[in-house]
């Protein structure tokens, strides 16, 4: 009995491991393209995979490309919070009644290896690595028992935060959102269960943080029907799960390092802004 229920947990993760598909968003002769990732080639899309992109016949070899953020949202909403174990001083309202969300400009949002960027009056600034996931089809008042159907993938998130802004400023716009602070990739990987997957942070390749994506209060297909009751999310529209644990202050020359399972590592490395 022992032997058949360890060969079905074999068969169901190979299974699952079969049905992924591996995207990524690239530049190449000045132009921005969408592509299928197989064993390190690139297949050229039409269009986005969530907008049904089919294959153009052209290939590129992933590492003779620039590879950009794998999303291309008109909306980027975040969860505060959402680990019990992440917390802020002055912030102590109860993190279960309801979700702690909030937008940021998608034009924060830059990809694997490009630069953070610390603005010249900011002094605090902090990684969060999370998780995000991308919306494959338009969601409006979306029922719980339903919200799976409307994540397309998954990928990685480094939610780069101001602590002195977020703690002075009325709004967390410019704590959260200003340009260069938030890095996405580097794929975008389908078939996987995005609720029990691990995910780990390095700050200089020392383990910062970590959590696997079953302890978020509020799961993905939780946060896919309540933003949908308020707001309609569009395919290509991005949800980040909220960070674990402490965070810690980035010098200009760090680099941070986000791993999540099946998924990848995202890296990039904070600059001072001018």
């Amino acid at each position: 009995m022992k032997s058949l229920l360890i060969g079905l947990c074999a068969a169901v993760f190979l299974t699952s491991a079969a049905s992924a598909e591996r995207y990524v968003r690239y530049e190449q002769n000045d132009k921005v393209l969408w592509g299928q990732l197989v064993d390190g080639i690139i297949h050229q899309l039409t269009d986005a995979p969530y907008l049904g992109g089919k294959r153009t016949g052209d290939i590129a070899m992933e590492e003779a490309v620039k590879l950009r953020a794998p999303v291309d949202p008109k909306l980027s909403f975040m969860t505060a919070f959402n680990y019990r174990d992440h917390t802020l001083p002055g912030y102590e309202q109860d993190p279960t009644l309801k979700p702690g969300l909030f937008m940021v400009p998608a034009s924060s949002i830059i990809g694997p290896e490009e630069d953070l960027v610390r603005p010249s009056d900011a002094t605090n600034f902090h990684y969060e690595a999370e998780m995000v996931v991308v919306i494959g089809k338009r969601a409006d008042n979306v029922p719980l028992e339903e919200a799976s159907d409307y994540i397309f993938g998954v990928t990685i998130g480094n939610d780069g935060t101001d602590r002195d802004w977020q703690a002075g400023d009325i709004q967390w716009l410019r704590a959260k959102g200003s340009k260069g602070f938030n890095a996405v990739g580097p794929h975008l990987v389908t078939g996987l269960d995005y609720t029990d997957l691990d995910i780990e942070g390095r700050h200089n390749g020392v383990k910062s943080q970590g959590a696997n994506s079953s302890g978020m209060i509020f799961d993905f297909n939780y946060m896919v029907h309540y933003i949908s009751k308020y707001f309609v999310l569009e395919p290509g529209d991005v949800i980040w799960s909220g960070t674990m644990g402490d965070t810690g202050s980035m010098e200009p020359g760090d680099v941070y390092e986000i791993t999540v399972e099946g998924v990848g590592t995202l890296k990039n490395k904070l600059i001072q802004g001018e």
